[in-house]
């Protein structure tokens, strides 16, 4: 029996009690999971209330006429390395506490959980992966992974990796990944007449120099050679003629920076034609993600660093949307050679395809230039699913769903067994599949949530944060996505509520409103609930009651020892950027010591406190 048998096949045998309990793998269908970075909603096939009007996508848009898109689907945790690291298990970040740039395959909860291409594995598929996929990758969770994740082409002046040289200071000081953007073949490097100058590719630490004798004669870029690896495989599996299904995932890293494609992709966008993102002036002034960050942080610096780079605010978004709305183009490209290569192969009628993004992009909005925000630019990702015999083709589903969801609703569709999780230390998937919706768009029959929570995290980047910690310092943000509304919750307690029927750019902040303060309240429950933090807080004020002396206890005895306190003030110290000073803290440990036996109660902590 050959892979090509098509679903009908089985759901066939099984209505008639043909089928065996353990069907044969062949009876499965493959999957083709493709991955881009960094991709808001500047595409076309998926009707949004935002996006660009320029933007050119005519693969992603055939996809979606091809399947079921999801007109809400957003990124948990919108920034590269854990928004991969849970959708790839299936978990949330606040649930494995892997939340910020630590690697997945060291968390407690993470290596004790299986990834998607080891559940795949565990049920008799063969998984084949290449680029960007985890942030932190591990090959041996594939079968085969020939590339890593690359993000060139870097422009390289012989000695090192630097911005392209049309981007001007202060933008190109950023440096050579998010301060680049521009053409292959506008690069001074090519005519300067230094063999070691030009482009390069390869890791981090590894970079090689890229043939670029010509637009004709030329390496390809690492996203190319994604793509062709891609559409070989796929031949290569029709050529092989056997009964085990394929999951083969491809991460592309555009419109990821260095915005740097061919010049044929900027052609399509002429300087002098693009069209301003549709930014309200003055957004940001009943925004608070401004007033909790350092002005260093990379949003908003680059932000400003854009604006004081060109002459003008208007030149300065053109010349940068121009290099966004590109590299979308040429991943678009990319993405249309994978699905080429299924349709025209014998699996096109037995193969789900799915197109997602880590997380979106903010393009000015709000004077923030980055990913890593609550807002609806940065959260919002695309997300389409074909699955031939399920999937209604054309569908446009209206609830809002996330990452989160696609490791089970894949489990599903391919009717995997056995727990995801590796032992008793893992953690089961938090999502929920998506097949309701897949089957009738419109279907208000879903075991999901009605929203979709991300979280922008704040605190130690390398710190694997306990359970403890992630809810008694609370040092994230949270926002919730529900069909009409966006709730912002930040560390601080401050709020941000949007009406997506009146306002889809969040131009308008109605977390001061008394008349959407039941509804404020009703978000902000329904918040709590799904990130599961089991203290209670005040919804009246938006303000969280800290436990001060539950932070300090960190052995639960009832008791805070100077140590205690001396580690907690570091940490209170660190977060605050301030200096730490020992001899001030001990004297206050001391003045909350009121018996002078060494430590402090609660009690003596409440007195104490003025």
């Amino acid at each position: 029996m050959q892979r090509t048998m098509k679903l009908v096949l089985a759901s066939t045998l099984i209505a008639f009690g043909l089928a065996d309990a353990k069907a044969k793998t062949s009876d499965r269908p493959n999957v083709v999971l493709i991955v881009c970075d960094d991709l808001n909603d500047y595409i076309t096939g998926i009707p949004g209330e935002t996006g660009h009007p320029q933007a050119l996508t005519p693969n992603v848009e055939k996809l979606a006429k091809s399947g079921v898109a999801f007109r809400r689907a957003y990124s948990n945790n919108p920034v590269c390395a854990p928004s991969r690291s849970s959708f790839l298990t299936g978990i949330y970040p606040h649930t494995s506490g892997n939340l910020f740039w630590a690697k997945w395959f060291e968390n407690p909860v993470l290596k004790n959980s299986k990834s998607i291409m080891q559940y795949f594995r565990d049920n008799g598929y063969y998984a084949v992966g290449s680029g960007k996929l985890m942030h932190h990758g591990k090959k041996d969770e594939w079968d085969e992974y020939p590339y890593a994740a690359d993000y060139g082409p870097h422009a390289f002046d012989g000695e090192k990796k630097v911005a392209h040289p049309s981007v001007p200071m202060p933008y190109a000081e950023i440096g050579p990944t998010d301060g680049s953007f521009g053409s292959l073949e506008s690069s001074a490097f090519l005519a300067d007449g230094n063999p070691k100058s030009g482009w390069v590719t390869g890791t981090w630490s590894n970079p090689k120099l890229m043939k670029f004798n010509s637009p004709d004669d030329r390496d390809p870029t690492p996203d190319e050679r994604n793509a062709e690896w891609a559409a070989n495989r796929i031949g290569r599996f029709a050529d092989d003629k056997n009964d085990q299904p394929f999951f083969l995932g491809v991460g592309f890293i555009r419109p990821h920076t260095p915005c740097v494609v061919p010049q044929k992709y900027f052609d399509r966008f002429p300087l002098d034609d693009i069209e301003l993102p549709t930014i309200r002036p003055g957004d940001a002034t009943d925004t608070h993600y401004a007033e909790l960050f350092d002005p260093k942080q990379k949003g908003l610096r680059y932000y400003r660093t854009l604006l004081e780079s060109y002459p003008n605010r208007e030149l300065a978004i053109k010349t940068f949307t121009r290099a966004y709305l590109a590299s979308v183009a040429a991943v678009d490209d990319c993405i249309g050679q994978v699905v080429d290569a299924i349709d025209n192969s014998p699996f096109k009628d037995n193969t789900i395809i799915v197109l997602v993004s880590d997380h979106g992009w903010q393009m000015g909005q709000k004077d923030y230039l980055f990913k890593n925000s609550p807002w609806e630019e940065s959260c919002r990702i695309p997300f389409v699913v074909r699955a031939p015999g399920v999937a209604k083709p054309g569908g446009v589903a209206e609830h809002p769903v996330s990452l989160i969801d696609l490791y089970p609703t894949l489990a599903d569709l391919c009717g995997l067994k056995g727990d995801t999780r590796k032992n008793d230390q893992g953690a089961p998937l938090d999502g929920h599949s998506v097949r309701p919706f897949l089957e009738d768009p419109k279907s208000g029959n879903w075991d999901g949530p009605d929203g979709a929570v991300s979280m922008i995290f704040v605190g130690d980047s390398k710190k694997e944060y306990s359970e403890k910690e992630r809810w008694e310092l609370d040092t994230q943000h949270w926002t919730i996505r529900t069909e009409r509304w966006r709730y912002i919750h930040y560390n601080n307690g401050a709020e941000e509520l949007y009406d997506h029927n009146s306002d889809p750019r969040e131009w308008t902040n109605l977390a001061s409103s008394p008349e959407h303060a039941e509804i404020k309240e009703s978000l902000h429950k329904k918040l709590m609930e799904m990130r599961g933090s089991p203290k209670a807080v005040s919804v009246a004020t938006g303000k969280k009651k800290w436990d001060w002396f539950g932070a300090l206890d960190e052995n639960r005895d009832g008791k805070t020892t100077e140590a205690e306190w001396i580690a907690w003030a570091q940490t209170s110290a660190k977060k605050k950027n301030r200096t730490f000073n020992e001899k001030e803290s001990k004297a206050e440990f001391a003045r909350h010591d009121a018996d002078g036996n060494g430590f402090m109660t609660r009690e003596e902590l409440e007195e104490n406190t003025k």
